[in-house]
């Protein structure tokens, strides 16, 4: 694996596959054929532009017409045609189904529109076997967040594995192949809009939160054979398919600042209060996607990793809140500290803009009465999507048995306050 985000690396699996200088992309080494694949426009600030040449055996464009797929009941896409719902929800943990990731996916809401390259979903996935075909996505970049079991994603830049309490994405149009052994269980946030990346710091300074060192890309790996693969493509909400006669996985050399990327979640460095009050969730963000209103993300990875709790005459765990954001919640392992129960790990829930969400009765009891010496919470992992666009929740994940039909009476124990 390399080191590094939003730099520029090189990678290559036969020695002098790169081409250099004059070499390029004229007289290619070996006779690889040279592929720019750009995940932004070209002219888009250099700062934010991001692109990386492949060096391949076969030219990708050499493959027959799509045909469309059924391989993906589950998977929905933006615009999402049912009414947006004020009322929180939450979901039990998806039962795993026999499946490969593809046909696992389960989507719980989304917003924004594929066709103005806007918004984001977020899905469940479980699977009990490999995949055989390979996927690309042309509609967004898939972030993936595995919460049971591991996954070994091979891809067009190479190989690696993704665990719990790591996170990887997957650029939008790359191909790739979701490979595991036994039976997993996870989420994905798949992006329209702009890629992710590192929120500015601001007042923090130059350290603080994901730095861009812990986060890895793999190296060059490529797969040389003739057999028919089936290639799967999602495309405007639709899911497309066509056999090539090779592997897609025959990338021999590649350099750029477009790959994919693991990053490992324990080594997000939190930042608190020491004195009084709740800092603000943002302050938990990973990587956010901006959109064209500064301040205000397309969408943000949150995490709440284990982390100190070191603040006086503070109410420790998230207030009662109302936000202008919407938020998706998922538990990847342990309890969260703002709910006492119903929500484990694999479960999901949502609180769109402004329907008012906290902790609920028996998490608010314990907290006001807890004595506030530094506490460290050290059984938890969650993170949250959040988004400027209302999140509407599909048909089916209105219609699961993992729907909770009794969510709203955490709150429904809290008793009057007293005035003298």
């Amino acid at each position: 694996m390399l080191t590094g985000f939003g730099n520029h690396f090189a990678s290559e699996a036969v020695p002098d596959a790169l081409p250099v200088g004059r070499n390029s992309p004229q007289h290619v080494p070996f006779g690889l054929y040279a592929e720019q694949l750009s995940g932004t426009a070209f002219t888009a600030p250099r700062a934010d532009n991001r692109r990386s040449w492949l060096y391949r055996l076969r030219p990708t464009a050499q493959h027959a017409a799509f045909t469309p797929s059924d391989a993906a009941p589950g998977w929905a896409s933006a615009p999402f045609a049912g009414p947006p719902s004020p009322n929180r929800l939450r979901w039990n943990p998806l039962p795993i189904a026999d499946g490969d990731f593809v046909s696992g996916l389960t989507t719980y809401a989304g917003n924004g529109d594929v066709a103005t390259a806007s918004g984001v979903a977020v899905h469940g996935y479980t699977a009990t076997r490999s995949m055989i075909a390979a996927l690309s996505n042309a509609d967004g970049e898939l972030l993936i967040v595995p919460q049971s079991g591991a996954l070994t994603l091979v891809t067009e830049f190479g190989g690696f594995t993704v665990a719990p309490r790591q996170i990887a994405l997957i650029p939008r149009g790359v191909r790739f192949r979701v490979e595991v052994d036994g039976p997993v269980r996870g989420y994905v946030a798949e992006n329209y809009g702009a890629p992710f990346r590192l929120p500015d710091l601001g007042p923090i300074g130059s350290n603080g939160l994901a730095n861009p060192r812990d986060f890895e890309s793999p190296e060059a790996a490529f797969v040389d054979d003739d057999d028919a693969t089936l290639l799967l493509h999602r495309f405007q909400g639709r899911l497309w398919t066509t056999t090539l006669g090779h592997s897609p996985f025959d990338v021999v050399a590649w350099h750029g600042n477009l790959a994919p990327w693991r990053y490992d979640l324990c080594r997000f460095n939190t930042i608190g209060s020491i004195s009084f009050d709740h800092p603000d969730p943002s302050i938990f963000t990973v990587v956010t996607s901006p959109s064209d209103t500064p301040g205000t993300a397309n969408a943000d990875f949150v995490v709440f990793p284990p982390r100190w709790l070191v603040a006086e005459d503070t109410f420790r765990p998230p207030w009662f809140h109302r936000n202008a954001m919407s938020e998706f919640m998922g538990l990847i392992e342990g309890t969260y500290d703002a709910k006492a129960g119903g929500f484990a790990p694999g479960a999901a829930s949502l609180h769109n803009a402004m329907s008012s969400h906290g902790p609920d009765a028996a998490s608010y009891a314990a907290a006001v009465a807890a004595d506030l010496r530094p506490h460290k919470l050290t059984d938890t992992m969650a993170f949250m999507v959040e988004s400027r666009h209302v999140f509407r929740p599909t048909a089916a994940a209105l219609a699961s048995p993992a729907l909770q039909p009794d969510y709203d009476s955490v709150w429904s124990d809290f008793p009057k306050a007293r005035l003298p």
